[in-house]
């Protein structure tokens, strides 16, 4: 993959952006597990699926990452905010918590399930 300085065309850039985009997906794939693996870990720790003070310090590593790297930090917090919203409709799914604590959502903005192979644990 050639740095974006190296692209000496639009498609050459595009290519570029493709493959970052797959390697994105990659990654929020084993995010998601990670959530699929909490959802396994918090009954047993008596946890719920929103712990406001692990989001306020999600968002305020994210923020000082972004910083450190060179990107918008209003535009990683804002990402992260999603992907938060969207883990945590996901496991309050699975533990049957409703909707509790979580700001109102469309119904489009509810996270779909797949299957788990070994069942619930």
């Amino acid at each position: 993959m050639k740095a974006p300085s190296e692209c000496q065309s639009m498609s050459e850039l595009r290519m570029t952006i493709d493959a970052l985009d797959r390697h994105l997906i990659e990654m929020l794939r084993l995010r998601q597990d990670c959530i699929d693996r909490a959802i396994q870990l918090k009954p047993a720790e008596g946890l719920p699926a929103r712990i406001e003070s692990r989001v306020v310090q999600v968002i305020a590593n994210v923020r000082a990452s972004a910083v450190a790297k060179g990107v918008d930090p209003d535009l990683a917090a804002s990402l992260w905010r999603s992907l938060i919203e969207w883990s945590i409709a996901r496991e309050q799914a699975e533990l049957g918590e409703g909707n509790a604590g979580r700001p109102a959502a469309d119904a489009a903005e509810l996270p779909e399930t797949r299957p788990r192979s070994g069942g619930k644990a």
